[in-house]
């Protein structure tokens, strides 16, 4: 990347004024065109929003955009519109046991619409707030019994199975970190108690050292910051075997969404921590060292493997990238012959450096904090233009040239062209209006914006 050293937040203003107009529009498209007897919308196709069977991780993304834009604006419109949909069709989601995504789907719709009531932007009213918070703790609970104990500790398993951890669980720790700070805990049999925050710890913990590389150790062949999709344990044993990926080029080159992934949520989960009694977190010390390392690793490898405008390819092994020449000291060409951008891992990240850079400004390092929050704005002020930003009326995405699988095929490729491009994600729409959120909030100096600001 080439970061903008010179760019200040407050330049972004009336970028993030036409974004948020523009989003609304999107929001009351997909509203009024979108059949949602098909299920939950998640990527565009010609411009039109389209669903995929895997599993049911995009609803909380559609109405949560809703709660944002409402935050965004004060319309009024978007906020009765997510409060109608969570009550309506929510419900199995905080329930659901077979997925590793429940912050994904509930802390952006029951934790955002708490987080409101909260911070007094919307009214407050005893049973409503309670309502909230019952699906919050619940969530977590279900979210921590999909667990799979290994030798130093254990992790949230994906859909994959037992064996499966995914970097992009990180965001669904959230779920069980507002469930146990609402006073929940996972009951089993026996009536044993489980402790969310202990459970959340070890997960945070198996991500940082099995998902991120770091050149040294287990990892002194690869590089600092690396990840992995998936990580691979023998179930019998504990042990970990292998890294791998699902949407990712191979187990040993990086998906990009998913170092995303890992940017954000470590970076979020570093405020949470820091906002602790030390008295009331085991070894805390330790934990946020560890959440720091693995923070700053990923938001490195991301600078040196993204293009000058702060825009990645799908993958940073992928194949094509070797037909393209220096591809990294120019911005991304998201209309190239040989390999997707993915604007969504663009989109994800870029939480993550600006919430890094804050943290390292405020509490350890101001030199270094800078860098991470300017190549933060360096990338929010490419999504928030052309050729990401969505200006067709017709187009039901907000950012545009977002991937989801490659591997798989899944992803739309236009007429005349050999890569797919184009075409929105409603896991990136949905991120793009969280960052733009979170900025717009330091801009105008209100409420700094973090999913626990619950209570």
């Amino acid at each position: 990347m080439k970061i903008k050293t010179d760019i200040k937040a407050s330049a972004l203003k009336d970028k993030l004024s036409h974004f948020w107009k523009i989003s609304g529009e999107k929001i009351s498209l997909i509203e009024k065109r979108y059949e949602q007897s098909k299920g939950s919308p998640v990527f565009t196709v010609n411009g039109n929003y389209t669903t995929r069977g895997w599993t049911e991780w995009t609803q909380g993304f559609q109405y949560g955009s809703a709660i944002l834009q409402f935050d965004a604006t004060g319309d009024q419109t978007m906020l009765s519109l997510a409060k109608k949909k969570t009550l309506e069709v929510m419900a199995p989601h905080v329930s659901h046991i077979g997925v590793h995504d429940h912050g994904f789907n509930n802390v952006s719709t029951y934790g955002n619409l708490l987080r409101l009531m909260h911070e007094g932007k919307i009214p407050f009213n005893e049973w409503e707030k309670e309502f909230y918070v019952l699906a919050l703790k619940i969530s977590g609970a279900v979210q921590a019994s999909r667990w799979t104990g290994i030798k130093d500790g254990g992790f949230i398993h994906s859909f994959n199975g037992a064996h499966s951890l995914f970097v992009d669980t990180i965001r669904s720790v959230r779920a069980l970190i507002l469930s146990h700070s609402l006073g929940h805990y996972l009951q089993t049999e026996g009536d044993v108690k489980i402790n969310l925050l202990h459970r959340a710890i070890q997960h945070l913990t198996a991500t940082a050292k099995y998902s991120v590389y770091y050149n040294e150790g287990r990892d002194i062949y690869d590089v600092w910051g690396r990840t992995a999709h998936e990580s691979i344990f023998n179930t019998k044993d504990g042990n970990y075997r292998c890294p791998n990926s699902q949407q990712g080029y191979t187990g040993f080159s990086t998906w990009t969404r998913g170092l995303a992934w890992a940017m954000c949520g470590f970076a979020e989960e570093l405020e949470w921590f820091h906002e602790q009694d030390d008295a009331m977190i085991p070894d805390k010390k330790t934990i946020m060292e560890l959440m720091l390392k693995a923070a700053m690793a990923t938001c490195d490898f991301y600078i040196n493997n993204t293009p000058t405008d702060g825009i990645p390819y799908w993958d940073t092994g992928a194949p094509g990238l070797a037909k393209m020449g220096d591809y990294l000291n120019k911005p991304a060409d998201p209309y190239n012959e040989f390999e997707p951008v993915d604007s969504s891992a663009a989109e994800i990240a870029v939480q993550g450096l600006l919430r890094l850079g804050r943290f390292l400004q405020e509490h350890h390092d101001t030199d270094l904090g800078n860098r991470y929050w300017q190549a933060g704005l360096t990338v929010m002020d490419t999504l928030l233009a052309e050729p990401y930003l969505s200006t067709n009326p017709d187009h039901q995405g907000l950012i545009l040239h977002s991937i989801y699988h490659r591997p798989n095929g899944w992803d739309h490729i236009p007429k005349g062209s050999s890569i797919p491009n184009g075409e929105s994600s409603m896991w990136g729409d949905y991120h793009a209006r969280e960052a733009a959120l979170y900025l717009q909030r330091i801009i105008q100096d209100e409420t700094y914006h973090t999913f626990f600001n619950i209570q």
